[in-house]
């Protein structure tokens, strides 16, 4: 079965009035702010991140439930420019990541990995999007 859990950290957040955060709120239900392991770094006008190991590497964000994972999942895939009919490397990989919830609870999520070099990119060091 395919995981129904996304974890988002950048324009498909609450708030954003964007087609696709709109089509995320619409289909999902939220489950709480949530966080991983992983450095935030801005491409452009959105954010990339790249998992870490350092303890102290954290990217905050949104966890929702997707009420219909195979189809949403498709669409996000087509948003993020990853998957199938994308030549790689892509921008992004949609990967599944351990988050962890505001009340301590932890489970695996898909998310969107930065799949490009960040060697150039500014790090956002508070781990928020929403800071930057």
């Amino acid at each position: 079965m395919i995981s129904d859990l996304l974890f988002v950290y950048g324009t498909l957040m609450r708030g954003f009035d964007h087609p696709m955060a709109k089509l995320l709120a619409a289909n999902s239900d939220f489950l709480g702010e949530a966080q991983c392991r992983g450095r935030l770094y801005l491409v452009k006008h959105y954010p990339g991140l790249v998992t870490s190991d350092v303890t102290a590497d954290v990217v905050h964000g949104e966890l929702f439930r997707l009420r219909a994972p195979d189809i949403l999942l498709r669409e996000f895939d087509m948003y993020e420019a990853c998957g199938e009919g994308f030549a790689p490397p892509t921008e992004y990989v949609r990967e599944m990541l351990p988050v962890t919830l505001a009340d301590g609870s932890t489970g695996e999520a898909w998310t969107y990995i930065y799949n490009w070099p960040v060697a150039q990119l500014p790090l956002i060091a508070s781990g928020k999007f929403l800071e930057h």
